[in-house]
């Protein structure tokens, strides 16, 4: 499955699972507790990632969180 992170081009490849959010985010390399993400111009709580399967051609905008100071 082709999908856009960051406005790249990405292929999807998940054996035996559905592309949900939180699985597609695991294979990314991302953690749920330093992103945001947006989703076709839509803000996804990381409550719901585990409930959300993506689809041929979806944008994802992940945004990583940086504390400092």
């Amino acid at each position: 499955m082709r999908i856009k992170v960051n406005g790249k081009e990405k292929n999807i490849e998940l054996e035996n699972e559905k592309a949900l959010l939180s699985s597609t985010l695991k294979l990314l390399g991302y953690g749920p507790n330093t992103i945001v993400v947006e989703l076709n111009d839509l803000i996804i709580n990381s409550l719901k990632w585990g409930n959300i399967t993506l689809k041929e051609g979806d944008r994802l905008e992940i945004v990583s969180i940086v504390g400092g100071g």
